[in-house]
């Protein structure tokens, strides 16, 4: 869909936290693990994917 924000996540730190950000603009909490943060981003990144049909892959209408 040419209408949909593409997703792509980075973390960053200030002081003693890390917080996960996406180029759409969604933010994560801040986290003292930097790996929580990473799985934040994952969960975002998971959210943000188009539904699929499970079988062929291809987004619902």
């Amino acid at each position: 869909m040419p209408d949909r924000v593409p997703h792509a996540t980075s973390t960053a730190e200030s002081g003693s936290f890390c917080t996960a950000r996406c180029t759409c603009g969604w933010r994560g909490p801040a986290r003292r693990a930097r790996s929580q943060a990473r799985t934040d981003a994952e969960r975002h990144l998971a959210e943000a994917r188009p539904e699929t049909d499970g079988e062929s892959g291809r987004p619902l209408e």
